[in-house]
C-alpha cells in the first residue's frame, strides 16, 4: 500500500495538475465552469458570448417570492416559501425513464411532502438531513399539504431558517435556456467580475444626475433626499442579486440614466457637428421677400404658421444647415410652410427640392405649387417613377444645369439626381422614409438646409431620441373655416343605416371614402385555413357597387394598381366626378379633397391609432362637417377595443400620439428602418421620460463645456458614445 502511494506521489510531481485560467470579463462562456461548448452555443442566441455579456444581461422583471411561513399557516392553492430539513426521502422507478421522487420537509411548525416527477437527480440533491428552502404552491392532499416541483435552494449550516427569500431576477429566455441556468450563471460571475468593470460615470456626475432626477421625478423622494446612483460594480450586484426593491430602483436608475446619457451625448455631438463642420448657403428673408411670398397663398395664414415661418427664416439665414422637424396635426398647414421655405430659397437664387412618399402626393404638391406660381418665373419640375425615359433625362438635365428652381418628386430623387445650386431639402411625411434615405438626399458635395415634416405627431420622448439631433417646430392650430369631424364606433348592425347616410350626404353634393385593410388576398390562419373575416377592398367594392350604393359613381383605388390608373382615379375624385372612393390606406398621406366629408373605415381594429388618425384627416378639410364611422372585423382584443375608444374620444393628434405610445410601447411605435438608432436595452421611453429630459440637459451641458469629452475622466464615456453611435450618427470626425 505504501508503494502505491509513493508511485502516485511521483506521478503528481512528473505531471502537475493544470488549473483553469482565472475568470476575466473577456473569458468565453464556453470556458466558464459548468457551461461548456453546448450550453455556450445556446447562450449565444441571447448574444451572450463572454463573461462580461452576462453582467450586462439586464433582467426584464423581478420575482418577489412569498415570505417564509410555517406549515400550520398554509392555505390550499397559495404560493408559499418554507424552510426546513429533509427527514425522509424515497425514489420510486416504475417504468424505464419514469420516476417519482418524494421527500418530507419538516420544521418546528410541521411537515409537508415534496413531489418531483421524472427528476431522479433530486435523490442526490435532497438527501435526508439536508436543510433547504423551497418555494411553490401548497396543495392539500388528504390530511397533508404537498408541493409539486417546488423551487429548491440548498442552505448552508450558518444560514438561518427565518431569513426572507431573496428577490429573484427574471431574465429574457430563448429556446434551450432555462431561467435557473441564467440565475446560476449570474450568481457565479457577478461576485467575481463586477469589480473589474470600468466606471464611466464619475462620482460628481452621478451626484448631479441624482439631484436632477429627484427634482424631475414623478415622485418626490422621502426627506427630499435624492436616490443615489450607485457605482458600476455595486449597481451590477444590485441588479442581479438585489436585497430590496430600493436597490433594484437605484441600480435601474443608474443604468437607464447611463444609456440615455450616452444617446443624448451622441445627439448633442451631432448637433454641434452640424453647426461647426458643415456650411450651408445663407438664405435671406427681407420683409419685401416675405410679403411677396405670402401674397401667393390664396388664404390667411394661422398664427402658428407665421411663427414657424419666422423661425425657419431665422434658421436659414445662418451659414450652417438648418436641421428642423416640422410636426403638425392633419390639416394644420405644414405644406404651406414648406412652400414658403422653398420659395424663400429660390428668392436667394438657390434650388429647393421636396420628396414625398408616394407619386400621388408628389403630383398633388406639384399641382398645388404650380397653381400658386401660375404667373411667376419660378420653374417647378416633377420627378417620379412613371415618367418616360426622355422626360426623366430632360428633368435631370434641367436640374443639374440650375434651370429648374424647384424639383418635387418621390424616392426617385435619391438616385442620379444632381443639383446645380441646392439650398433646401424638404421631406414630406418623414416616417415613410428610413434614416439612410433621408441622409442620402442631402449628400452630394453640398450641405443644404434640411426640413422634414410629419403629420403624425411625435411623442415627446421619441422626439428627444429618434429626432434628438434636429430642432422641432409644431403646428397645433388649423386654418379657420375647417369643418368639425365626428367619429362613431359602429357595429355590424349599423351598416345598412350607414350606407343610407352616405347616400344622403352624396345627394347633398358631398363625396365619401370607404377604407378597407387589404386589397383582396385573404390571409391564412395558423391552421392553414383562409381568414375570410378580413374585409378586402375588392370585395367591398363589388358589394357596394351592386348593392347599397348602386347607381352612384363608385371607384376603386389601391396600391397594386398601375400608377397612371391611380393618378386618373384620384384626379377624377378630386374633380368631383367620383361619388365614393373604395380604397386601402393608400389615401392616408396628404390627399386633399375638401368636398369629401364622409368616411367608413372597415376592419378598423387592424390599423394603428396614428394610421386611423391620418385616414380621418382626409375628411373635413373643407367647410362642411365630417363624419367617420369605424367598423371592426372578426374577433378583436381588449387592446384593440381600447385603441378604438381612444380614437373616437378625441381628434387631437398629439393626444392620440401619446396614447398610441402608451398602449403599444416604443417597441411597436419605433422600428430600426425608421429610426436608425440602436435599440434601448434597459430604458423604457414610455416610463422614463423624466430621466430622458435630465440626460438631455446634462449631455448638452457636458458638450457645451467639453465638446469632444477630452480628459481621462471622460474617456470611458466618450468611447461608449462612439462604440454605440459612431456609424449611425456619422460621428467619425469626433472619433
Amino acid at each position: 500500500m505504501k508503494r502505491v502511494r509513493h508511485q502516485r506521489a511521483r506521478l503528481k510531481c512528473e505531471f502537475p495538475v493544470t488549473h483553469a485560467p482565472p475568470l476575466t470579463l473577456t473569458t468565453p462562456l464556453s470556458a466558464v465552469p459548468s457551461v461548456g461548448p453546448s450550453r455556450a452555443a445556446k447562450l449565444r442566441k441571447l448574444k451572450l458570448r463572454i463573461a462580461r455579456d452576462v453582467l450586462f444581461l439586464f433582467p426584464r422583471d423581478f420575482e418577489h417570492p412569498p415570505a417564509s411561513a410555517g406549515v400550520d399557516e398554509l392555505v390550499d392553492g397559495q404560493s408559499v416559501t418554507l424552510t426546513g430539513t429533509i427527514t425522509d426521502a424515497e425514489l420510486v422507478s416504475r417504468n424505464p425513464g419514469r420516476s417519482i421522487f418524494g421527500a418530507i420537509l419538516e420544521n418546528d411548525s410541521g411537515a409537508v411532502r415534496l413531489v418531483f416527477f421524472n427528476q431522479p437527480f433530486r435523490a442526490d440533491q435532497l438527501p435526508i438531513g439536508r436543510r433547504i428552502r423551497v418555494r411553490g404552491v401548497a396543495k392539500l392532499n388528504g390530511l397533508r399539504f404537498e408541493l409539486t416541483h417546488p423551487n429548491v435552494v440548498t442552505l448552508t449550516d450558518d444560514e438561518e431558517d427565518d431569513v426572507e427569500p431573496p428577490i429573484l431576477p427574471v431574465y429574457p429566455l430563448t429556446e434551450g435556456v432555462k431561467q435557473f441556468e441564467l440565475r446560476q450563471l449570474a450568481t457565479a460571475l457577478v461576485p467575481k467580475l463586477a469589480s473589474e468593470l470600468a466606471e464611466v460615470l464619475p462620482e460628481p456626475l452621478r451626484q448631479r444626475a441624482a439631484q436632477r432626477l429627484a427634482d424631475a421625478g414623478p415622485v418626490t423622494p422621502p426627506n427630499d433626499e435624492p436616490v443615489a446612483l450607485p457605482p458600476i460594480a455595486e449597481a451590477i450586484r444590485q441588479l442581479h442579486q438585489p436585497r430590496s426593491d430600493a436597490e433594484v430602483a437605484a441600480a435601474r436608475s443608474r443604468f437607464v440614466f447611463q444609456e440615455l446619457l450616452v444617446m443624448q451625448l451622441a445627439l448633442a455631438m451631432r448637433r454641434r457637428n452640424l453647426t461647426t463642420a458643415l456650411r450651408a448657403p445663407p438664405i435671406q428673408c427681407t420683409p419685401k421677400i416675405r410679403n411677396r411670398i405670402w401674397r401667393r397663398f390664396p388664404f390667411d395664414l394661422t398664427d402658428d404658421q407665421t411663427r414657424v415661418m419666422a423661425t425657419i427664416a431665422e434658421d436659414m439665414r445662418r451659414q450652417f444647415p438648418m436641421n428642423r422637424l416640422l410636426q403638425g396635426d392633419v390639416g394644420s398647414g405644414k405644406t404651406v410652410v414648406a412652400f414658403f421655405a422653398m420659395l424663400l430659397t429660390v428668392a436667394s437664387r438657390y434650388q429647393a427640392t421636396m420628396m414625398a412618399p408616394t407619386e400621388v402626393l408628389a403630383r398633388q404638391h406639384h399641382r398645388t405649387l404650380t397653381s400658386y406660381l401660375s404667373d411667376a418665373r419660378v420653374r417647378v419640375g416633377l420627378l417620379c417613377g412613371s415618367l418616360s425615359s426622355s422626360e426623366r433625362r430632360e428633368t435631370l438635365a434641367a436640374c443639374a444645369s440650375g434651370e429648374l428652381d424647384i424639383l418635387i418628386g418621390t424616392q426617385a430623387l435619391l438616385y442620379d439626381v444632381r443639383f446645380g445650386k441646392l439650398g433646401l431639402c424638404v421631406i414630406d411625411e418623414q416616417h415613410k422614409f428610413g434614416v439612410d434615405q433621408r441622409v442620402a438626399l442631402r449628400s452630394g458635395g453640398v450641405d443644404p438646409h434640411y426640413l422634414v415634416m410629419s403629420a403624425t405627431p411625435i411623442p415627446r420622448s421619441v422626439a428627444m431620441t429618434q429626432f434628438g439631433d434636429v430642432e422641432l417646430s409644431t403646428l397645433r392650430s388649423k386654418p379657420a373655416g375647417r369643418g368639425e369631424v365626428h367619429t362613431y364606433l359602429a357595429h355590424h348592425g349599423w351598416r345598412d343605416r350607414w350606407w343610407q347616410f352616405v347616400r344622403q350626404r352624396i345627394g347633398e353634393g358631398r363625396q365619401a371614402f370607404v377604407v378597407a385593410p387589404q386589397v383582396g388576398d385573404q390571409p391564412e390562419l395558423d391552421d392553414g385555413n383562409v381568414d375570410d373575416t378580413v374585409t378586402s377592398v375588392t370585395s367591398i367594392f363589388q358589394e357596394l357597387s351592386n348593392g347599397p350604393l348602386s347607381g352612384l359613381n363608385v371607384a376603386l383605388l389601391h396600391g397594386r394598381m398601375e400608377t397612371e390608373t391611380k393618378e386618373r382615379v384620384m384626379n377624377a375624385f378630386a374633380e368631383g366626378e367620383i361619388d365614393v372612393l373604395v380604397c386601402t390606406s393608400v389615401i392616408e398621406v396628404g390627399i386633399d379633397v375638401p368636398n369629401a366629408t364622409v368616411m367608413a373605415i372597415l376592419g378598423a381594429n387592424r390599423f394603428g391609432l396614428a394610421q386611423l388618425h391620418q385616414l380621418r384627416g382626409r375628411v373635413g378639410r373643407g367647410t362642411h362637417v365630417g363624419h367617420v364611422a369605424v367598423f371592426v372585423d372578426g374577433s378583436h382584443s381588449p387592446e384593440e377595443d381600447e385603441r378604438l375608444k381612444v380614437f373616437a374620444s378625441t381628434t387631437d393628434g398629439f393626444e392620440l400620439a401619446e396614447e398610441d405610445f402608451r398602449i403599444r410601447g416604443p417597441g411597436d411605435v419605433l422600428g430600426r428602418r425608421q429610426t436608425g438608432l440602436a435599440p434601448l436595452r434597459i430604458a423604457d421611453l414610455s416610463r422614463d421620460t423624466h430621466v430622458l429630459q435630465v440626460a438631455r440637459d446634462i449631455a448638452q451641458d457636458l458638450i457645451d463645456e467639453n465638446p469632444d469629452l477630452h480628459g481621462a475622466q471622460w474617456e470611458g464615456l466618450r468611447m461608449q458614445v462612439l462604440r454605440r453611435y459612431e456609424k449611425t450618427l456619422d460621428l467619425g470626425d469626433i472619433a
